[in-house]
């Protein structure tokens, strides 16, 4: 379904993503994972559309995207393979639109409908992410951080994605609404056959989601394979140190004793 191939973005001097190669198959799913200024986010925005390689391939479906080819047409085209969930949905909606419409608008861009074939995917995409009447027509400031990403989540499947890009997507909620937002692209993959590539730091989450993982460092894959082969038996030490910061059942932080406070 997507193929990645010596995919490479420079920025002046610096390389932030350095001849990196994966592939995601039909309804699959991918974590790419690694600290702050690794290069996953620009990687997702490559794969969106939203940054332009400076080098490398990207072929969705057989379909390879070229730079330079910008067309309204061509965007659609992109937006219907490849579509971006990003960390704050808040920032990515119209403080001022309603839900239903924010997702109406969505499904026009890319399958121009009757009013009431409109209005039936709307009300069919809200219910497949688990929000109501009372808050498809409520405007994003009254919605929680959960139901507004599930709102994204919802204008991202209006174009019927081959691929679901989700950046750092569940990073600024509450644990509880992490496992929720899970469960529901869970369901999405298994429902619609959509592959995920889910951009994270969160190895906890990795092994919920992902059937593949990808470790980057400073824009460079140091390994990638099953998650349970990677997570379970890391090779690279700097894979080695991620897996070993993840925080263990029961553990709690250490207080500082007053005298090594003073």
């Amino acid at each position: 379904m997507l193929e990645v191939s010596n995919l490479r973005k420079v920025f002046g001097d610096f390389v932030a993503v350095d001849d990196i190669t994966f592939s995601l198959r039909e309804g699959g799913s991918l974590a790419i994972v690694g600290e702050s200024g690794s290069g996953k986010t620009t990687t997702a925005r490559m794969l969106a559309g939203v940054e332009t390689p400076s080098a490398g391939r990207i072929v969705v479906a057989g379909d390879e995207r070229r730079p330079g080819r910008t067309r309204s047409r061509e965007r659609r085209t992109h937006g219907r393979q490849i579509q971006l969930v990003f960390q704050d949905p808040y920032a990515s909606l119209d403080r001022r639109q309603r839900v239903a419409d924010a997702v109406a608008e969505a499904v026009r861009l890319h399958r121009p409908l009757p009013p009431s074939a409109l209005q039936a995917r709307v009300s069919e995409l809200l219910d497949m992410v688990g929000l109501d009447d009372r808050q498809a027509r409520s405007l994003p400031r009254a919605l929680s951080g959960g139901q507004r990403q599930r709102v994204a989540i919802a204008r991202a499947l209006a174009a019927e994605p081959r691929v679901l890009v989700l950046d750092e997507a569940i990073a600024a909620l509450d644990v509880s609404i992490q496992a929720q937002i899970l469960a529901l692209l869970a369901h999405i993959r298994a429902s619609l056959g959509t592959a995920l590539l889910f951009i994270t730091h969160d190895l906890g989450a990795v092994r919920h989601i992902s059937d593949d993982v990808l470790v980057m460092r400073a824009g460079q894959v140091v390994e990638h394979g099953p998650v349970a082969a990677v997570l379970n038996d890391p090779q690279d030490p700097y894979t080695q140190r991620l897996v070993a910061s993840i925080p263990k059942p029961g553990w709690t932080p250490r207080r500082r004793s007053r005298e090594a406070a003073a």
